[in-house]
């Protein structure tokens, strides 16, 4: 397709271009250009972060991070080649590395951007004031990570990697920047092209009665709520999961090792994610422990800068799933038998009337 000029007695096809023939470079052009006008690729985006490469052991750097609205993580990769080369693959690991982010870090991360660019905006206050929040909310914030792909054009084995991990419930853009000459100016097609606008919606109902679906095949998770006492705290309406960790909290504050704890039939030692060194801060324990080599999936452990356990020079995350093997009020017992002295109980949270 072509772009055209029209005059009182024809139309005139713009030449297309490259930016390279513009003199437009990547990351000093059209990375900063964008930076500074992201609507052109989203109305509903703020940029945090540019250049971002808050780990450690890789020189690889997102060339945008933001937020949408929606409080989710938006990976933004630029390319100003013709075909996208890899950047799907890239954009990827990027999303898997910051899918643990929380508020907190993002305000570090987004105060760090602001300076950089001259501001002096409060970053917890604009960040805040974007997503129509009245105060941090840590469980909402970074549920999902979005992925926007910007290139001059995609090759096809791109784009049919991207539509398949689409079906499988991410959230991957395609938007060509295709320039167009004009004389002494250079024109911006900027167009989505994955998913296409005029479908988005229906594919967006298409994946979410898809998600429903596998939900309602295999989510039997039990939402009941309980109250914990230990060591004379009482602890009100937890899951089941909570309760757990706030059980072995209490007991590794006592004086019990993980070890220890780890050595019950219904807990294992393999329940303790293991880094060398005290962290209380998330982002480092889990660069701590990715470079360990460990086969490490976040959303399985507790790794909140209030959750994670200290003992003896080390740092331990508790596993999530603990609560539903074998039964949890057997998990529950196997504690309160083996640690008398800490006086465990538990009972279901009664319902407010």
């Amino acid at each position: 397709m072509s772009i055209f000029e029209v005059t009182s007695d024809s139309l005139k096809a713009l030449e297309r271009t490259d930016f390279a023939s513009q003199g437009l470079r990547e990351r000093s052009d059209l990375q900063r250009l964008i930076r500074d006008q992201i609507e052109v690729l989203d109305s509903d985006l703020l940029v945090i972060s540019e250049e971002f490469g808050h780990w450690e052991e890789s020189k690889r750097r997102i060339d945008l991070l933001a937020v949408d609205r929606k409080a989710n993580l938006v990976v933004i990769e630029l390319k100003r080649t013709e075909s996208g080369g890899h950047m799907e693959l890239q954009a990827l690991r990027y999303a898997a590395m910051v899918s643990t982010m929380t508020f907190k870090k993002a305000v570090e991360y987004y105060r760090d951007f602001l300076q950089k660019t001259g501001s002096d905006d409060d970053p917890e206050s604009n960040l805040l004031e974007f997503l129509g929040w009245d105060e941090p909310d840590e469980e909402r914030f970074a549920q999902d990570v979005r992925v926007i792909l910007a290139s001059a054009d995609f090759s096809k084995e791109l784009t049919t990697a991207v539509m398949w991990l689409n079906q499988r419930d991410l959230d991957i853009r395609c938007i060509r920047l295709q320039p167009y000459s004009d004389g002494d100016k250079t024109l911006l097609d900027v167009q989505q092209v994955i998913p296409l606008p005029e479908i988005e919606e229906f594919q967006v109902q298409v994946r979410e009665k898809a998600q429903r679906e596998r939900r309602t095949r295999s989510d039997n998770r039990d939402l009941s709520r309980y109250d914990v006492e230990i060591l004379g705290k009482k602890y009100t309406n937890l899951s089941k999961r909570t309760a757990i960790l706030r059980v072995v909290q209490a007991l590794i504050r006592s004086g019990h090792t993980p070890e220890d704890i780890g050595s019950l039939r219904e807990i294992r030692r393999s329940d303790f994610l293991i880094a060398e060194g005290n962290f209380e801060d998330e982002q480092a324990f889990i660069e701590a422990v990715t470079q360990s080599g460990e086969n490490f999936k976040p959303r399985r452990w507790f790794t909140a800068d209030d959750k994670l356990l200290h003992h003896d020079g080390r740092t331990y995350a508790f596993a999530k799933n603990v609560w539903n093997r074998p039964r949890w009020e057997s998990v529950m017992s196997a504690l309160a038998e083996k640690y008398p002295s800490a006086e465990i109980r538990f009972s279901p949270t009664e319902s407010a009337d």
